[in-house]
């Protein structure tokens, strides 16, 4: 029996001038996938930026050989970070991840190229990938005539729950019709043509622990319904729950994978840090998000016959110096890791249920 392994991770940001020290400890976990995928939040340039919405630099196009040693085959560049240093920066960077062989979805010089899918084929099976992102900055989403990401934006309204002033109100949210529609036209597009199909979001709540918006479990379970068959969720800065919906599992984070810490004194200065004032980690090295942050995990599917037959996560976590660190299960770190992951769930009352197998943990499908 043909067996192929799909290994996912979620967000992957560097400033170091040595980004391969990131992936040193993970490399024997990766290596062991048949197909790599990642979120990437960096831009790879040697342009000038024409435009700066970030307080750093795109990276030299020579970093790329961090992913290509690492193994990774497909990367989203779906993500609120897309359109950071404009447009030309954008395009450089897909066509240096095409160049090292590494597929660029999720982001294009059109609409059209944004929402065109990856298709990966490994011993006769095809699999397909497509990124969207419900987070975009006004003005990243690609147009016909415009570079940029792939939308699948939503809608946020609030109501009052108590009468007294000053409560914080319910957050409603909605997935955009419009895009909806164009996401779920082009799974039913792709779908046909492949024998497994993988959506990868930038969305969610970010920082916060375990909440999910409404309009994520609205806009998965549509594209479920639409034939898609694993989601792999990113962007929130921490992990978020697993949801197993009609035999489907939903990734809503799989957490920061390699993200380099910005300075504390720039976040201090962030309203939406003064704003929520989550706890951050003095470290070593200061960490610019919540403890919690360094909890990570990579998805696992193993695919057999041309479909998914299990899922599972291998626990990561960033040490030290920010190196994604994967845990065994005999490390002592990793039980505190699963009960958090038990404890997210719960909270958001995701049935899932999960069980370690030697180094991995099972989701019960």
């Amino acid at each position: 029996m043909s067996q192929l392994s799909l290994y996912g991770v979620g967000d992957v940001l560097f400033y170091r001038d040595n980004p391969e020290s990131s992936f040193a400890l993970a490399l024997p976990t990766l290596k062991k996938a048949d197909i790599l995928f990642g979120q990437l939040e960096n831009v790879f340039s040697d342009k000038a930026p024409d435009f700066h919405g970030a307080s750093s630099l795109p990276a030299p196009t020579q970093k790329v050989s961090c992913l290509t040693s690492a193994g990774f085959q497909v990367m989203s560049l779906a993500s609120n970070h897309t359109l950071d240093f404009g447009e030309g920066c954008l395009l450089d960077s897909i066509e240096t991840l095409k160049r090292s062989g590494i597929a660029a979805i999720g982001a294009g010089k059109n609409i059209e190229e944004a929402r065109r899918p990856a298709i990966v084929e490994r011993n006769g099976t095809r699999i397909g990938f497509l990124g969207y992102c419900t987070v975009l900055p006004r003005g990243y989403e690609a147009k016909a005539g415009k570079a940029g990401a792939a939308p699948m934006r939503a809608i946020t309204s609030y109501e009052q729950v108590d009468w007294q002033p000053g409560m914080p109100p319910r957050v409603l949210s909605f997935a955009h019709q419009e895009d909806l529609a164009a996401l779920l036209a082009d799974i039913k597009t792709l779908r046909p043509t492949v024998d497994v199909l993988v959506l990868s979001l930038h969305w969610g709540v970010h920082y916060i622990p375990s909440i999910i918006a409404m309009h994520q479990k609205e806009i998965a379970y549509a594209a479920i319904d639409a034939g898609v068959d694993v989601i792999l969720g990113h962007h929130a800065h921490i992990l978020k729950g697993i949801e197993v919906y009609k035999g489907k599992v939903i990734f809503y984070s799989l957490g920061n994978f390699v993200t380099d810490s910005r300075p504390i004194e720039l976040l201090r200065r962030d309203t939406l840090w003064n704003l929520l004032r989550w706890d951050l980690d003095p470290g070593p090295p200061p960490y610019a998000f919540p403890r919690d942050s360094r909890k990570a995990i990579i998805g696992k599917c193993l695919i057999s016959e041309k479909t998914i037959s299990r899922v599972s996560y291998i626990p990561v976590i960033a040490n030290k110096e920010l190196q994604a660190e994967v845990l065994p299960q005999s490390d002592p770190r990793s039980a505190q890791h699963f009960d958090y992951m038990q404890w997210i769930c719960k909270d958001q009352q995701l049935d899932t249920r999960l069980t370690w197998e030697a180094d991995e943990v099972v989701i019960q499908a």
